[in-house]
């Protein structure tokens, strides 16, 4: 594997300096279950990248059978689908055959290889002295200009949930038309929070006192 492509990304975030939404991705060049992958090639889509703690293990089987179900729903928002873990290439082949052998289901999305745990750095999915990605499961949700507008991570223990990832990539979609704010539990189709004015004249005309603030519009 290459190492993070500098000349295209921002510096390396440090320990203390971790990745953060509104910060650009970083650019890198890896293998992949599809062919060579790099960040830079996701520009002007959306993009789901995620990382889990190894293959063959009983929870990320349920989590890419469930992101193999849900892809033509991501493709659907303009938004692909790129997985990450510290196994190798060849094990990736290995655990989506089985995949494939058991449930019907095959894994087509590209899933990294990451054994010198450069992109897990770069992303924040591993800790800077760790040895192994065992831990982590991270999501980043990409903007097309590759600016980083979300990010989850789950304990080991948890399974991550498919359609919260598919609501919240719809859901950013949403507010940068500019409709208005998507508000708790939102669904596509369902209202949004319109933009508040504020200003007094608005504070005042408002026939209740908390209108000027919170009102629901089809945008």
């Amino acid at each position: 594997m290459d190492d993070l492509d500098t000349a295209l990304a921002p510096p390396t975030p440090t320990a203390a300096t971790a990745l953060r939404i509104g910060d650009r991705a970083p650019n890198f060049h890896a293998r992949s279950t599809a062919g060579p992958v790099e960040m830079a090639g996701y520009a002007g889509r959306w993009l789901v990248f995620f990382s889990h703690p190894a293959d063959f293990t009983p929870v990320c089987t349920s989590e890419f059978i469930a992101f193999a179900k849900t892809a033509g729903h991501f493709a659907e928002l303009g938004c692909d689908l790129l997985a990450l873990s510290v196994d190798s290439l060849y094990s990736h082949f290995a655990w989506v055959r089985a995949i494939r052998d058991r449930f019907g289901i095959e894994v087509r999305f590209p899933i990294v290889e990451d054994p010198t745990l450069v992109v897990g750095q770069a992303y924040g999915m591993v800790a800077r002295d760790a040895h192994d990605a065992g831990a982590v499961r991270s999501v980043f949700v990409i903007d097309p200009r590759q600016v980083v507008r979300a990010i989850v991570t789950y304990p080991v223990e948890i399974g991550r949930s498919v359609a919260e990832i598919l609501r919240v990539v719809a859901a950013l979609q949403a507010a940068d038309a500019g409709s208005g704010f998507p508000p708790e539990g939102w669904q596509p189709g369902g209202a949004l929070l319109a933009r508040p004015d504020p200003t007094l004249d608005s504070v005042f005309a408002a026939e209740e006192p908390t209108r000027w603030f919170l009102e629901e519009t089809r945008g």
